[in-house]
């Protein structure tokens, strides 16, 4: 995973409600392998018809939207099944942040396990956002973690709420087993700590 600090990335509005995980990556490519790249296969049926070919009408088949790396979607975005494939999609497609009102309580772990920064903000901001977002086309949007906060070039900065834990490991691009690995000084410094304190005590 790469390390998430402050991007000024491309936004893609995607309005609609209860986008599910089988809509974002269908059943069948479950078993395709991660290193393949699941990137091809997001909104494979929402963004191509019977016949293989792009639905113009469909967002991410559009110019500039084509190059996003923000998804302002709809609420609830992300419900559904658990599949953590469905991350894997959203991530190989280039995208690193999703703004939503509310995710799937699973997508959303499963996104900050993964390197992509699901953020929540009040329904009202996320409307601001699609509509600039629809207007503009071509609308950047700046997401700082660190700072975390979320903001549209000339607009107010809107704070958004993370995980102390999470937000570590996504600044410094790890995940949980690397990140524990980083506390490896500290773990055998609380075993000694712990192993001085139980002499002279045997149970």
């Amino acid at each position: 995973m790469n390390p998430l600090r402050v991007f000024n990335e491309l936004a893609a509005p995607m309005p609609a409600a209860n986008i599910d995980t089988d809509q974002i990556l269908p059943a069948r490519f479950l078993s395709k392998l991660r290193s393949d790249g699941l990137g091809p296969c997001l909104f494979r049926d929402l963004r191509f018809g019977a016949d293989n070919t792009e639905r113009p009408d469909f967002v991410l088949n559009r110019p500039p939207y084509r190059d996003a790396r923000i998804l302002v979607a709809g609420r609830n975005f992300g419900c559904g099944s658990s599949r953590e494939a469905a991350v894997y999609a959203l991530y190989d497609g280039g995208f690193r942040a999703i703004v939503s009102a509310g995710f799937g309580d699973i997508f959303q772990a499963n996104c900050l396990k993964n390197g992509l920064l699901p953020v929540v903000m009040p329904e009202n901001v996320v409307g601001e956002l699609l509509t600039a977002a629809t207007k503009r086309s071509g609308l950047r949007i700046m997401v700082d973690l660190e700072g975390q906060t979320v903001a549209i070039p000339d607009g107010k900065a809107h704070r958004f709420e993370i995980d102390g834990m999470r937000k570590r490991m996504l600044l410094q691009g790890v995940d949980e087993i690397d990140y524990t690995l980083g506390l490896t000084a500290e773990i055998e410094e609380f075993e000694r700590r712990t192993a001085r304190s139980l002499e002279g005590h045997p149970s």
